[in-house]
């Protein structure tokens, strides 16, 4: 495991999710550091942190600094110079957890368009300053001129992405056979860690790795649904994060497609979670939903981990987020509290939504 500073936000919840991040892409933070504003031209945070920065990375010998927003090619340039060290921000974190997560050749597909899509806003200034000078997080790159490194990043988009097309047309044909078959689809969605898998290996009796930490699941599983008297089908899909880009949203919106042309979508929500970090997620997937295409119509949220905390308290938080009791279910994926409530609710919802049912 390589040692790390973590560079963040001065609160709670930026501070978590960047060490859950670091913790997912196998990085030990040795040391968490703070700024208020990490937008500065040269370096991301001030000059006089920057020095800090470079005087602590020496006493702790660390291997990267990571950046829990994102930076320009000369930011990282410049850190990099200043450090000695890799820079890694925010985006390319979370893209090296999606490298280690993919599985499945459409994930790897996926997460390879949307690692070119990182890189072709920077790839000018990368190719600028290596030729300047390599530093750690440019090497080999003096090699190329600037507009063939370009054209090669969008070749390898173009191939990619035709081969994501004969993987979607795949998906296509699945979904004419699916509502053939008049089979309802109920997809759950939410943000990383909220306990989506657990609740899908509950309701399917399915075994999927629930202990990895974030972004466990990057390839959409679909399996059946036993309700009274008929079989649905549910999928488990990539969960979300906070300040995810448009991107990484687009690469991965062939798997993300099954929320779209679901009849139910099972918003999962930490409730153990304090109010504030829970109103911050729970926005983030409502806007991705929304950017999906999702109707509001078609969701249900789902207040899981109840076993961590306590009815009064999930109720408050319910109230905060303007919802009803009667608007929601609450669920322990751990205790199997409210799994038979959530499945009469699916019963019910979904008998509404889809006529003539096959018994």
């Amino acid at each position: 495991m390589k040692k790390a500073i973590l560079i963040t936000y001065p609160d709670k919840f930026a501070m978590d999710e960047a060490l859950g991040l670091a913790e997912a892409a196998d990085y030990e933070v040795a040391k968490l550091m703070t700024q208020k504003y990490l937008f500065r031209a040269k370096y991301g945070i001030g000059s006089g942190k920057a020095e800090e920065l470079k005087k602590v990375s020496e006493e702790l010998d660390v291997d990267a600094i990571l950046f829990d927003e994102r930076l320009k090619s000369v930011q990282i340039y410049n850190l990099a110079k200043l450090t000695g060290l890799e820079v890694i921000d925010r985006e390319r974190l979370i893209l090296e957890i999606f490298h280690k997560r993919a599985s499945s050749a459409e994930a790897k597909l996926q997460v390879q368009l949307a690692e070119l899509r990182y890189e072709i806003p920077r790839a000018r200034e990368k190719v600028r300053l290596a030729k300047a000078g390599e530093q750690p997080g440019f090497f080999g790159l003096g090699r190329y001129d600037v507009d063939d490194y370009h054209m090669m990043i969008r070749r390898r988009m173009v191939t990619i992405a035709k081969k994501l097309k004969r993987v979607g047309k795949r998906r296509e044909l699945y979904k004419i056979q699916r509502l053939r078959t008049n089979l309802p689809l109920v997809s759950f969605a939410g943000y990383t860690g909220a306990g989506k898998t657990s609740l899908f290996n509950i309701l399917t009796g399915e075994k999927k790795d629930t202990e990895r930490g974030f972004f466990t699941t990057l390839t959409t599983t679909t399996r059946s649904l036993q309700l009274s008297g008929y079989k649905a089908l549910i999928s488990d899909t990539v969960g979300f994060i906070s300040r995810l880009p448009t991107y990484m949203i687009e690469a991965f919106k062939a798997t993300l497609e099954e929320l779209t042309y679901a009849n139910l979508v099972l918003l999962v929500i930490d409730a153990s979670e304090p109010l504030q970090s829970m109103t911050i997620k729970y926005q983030s997937c409502v806007g991705i939903l929304a950017e999906l295409g999702v109707s509001p119509l078609n969701v249900l949220a789902i207040f899981n981990k109840f076993d961590l905390t306590s009815k009064s308290e999930v109720e408050d938080k319910i109230r905060a987020l303007n919802m009803t009791l009667e608007d929601v279910i609450i669920t322990s994926a751990k205790s199997d509290f409210g799994i038979e409530a959530l499945k009469s609710k699916i019963d019910a919802i979904v008998h509404v939504h889809v006529p003539n049912i096959p018994a």
